[in-house]
């Protein structure tokens, strides 16, 4: 079984999603962190960072216009 942590990052602005989201990578062990924004912006700068960490990260875009991303270890 894989923990999942959720970071719901919606409606913050830079930095707050990119500090929220290294702060659950760097409690996760080994799990699959999801991350919710809802900019461009955003969901690159995550990304950015999940890559600098090792993490891999891949997202997809919701109906309702919010970004979901998944890292991976």
């Amino acid at each position: 079984m894989t923990d999942k942590i959720l970071v719901d990052a919606r409606g913050l602005s830079c930095p707050q999603p990119v500090l929220e989201t290294k702060a659950a990578l760097e409690s996760a062990r080994g799990n699959t962190v999801e991350v919710l924004v809802d900019t461009v912006t955003s969901r690159e700068n995550v990304l950015r960072l999940a890559s600098r960490m090792n993490w891999k990260g891949t997202w997809e875009e919701t109906q309702e216009g919010t970004f979901r991303i998944t890292l991976e270890k």
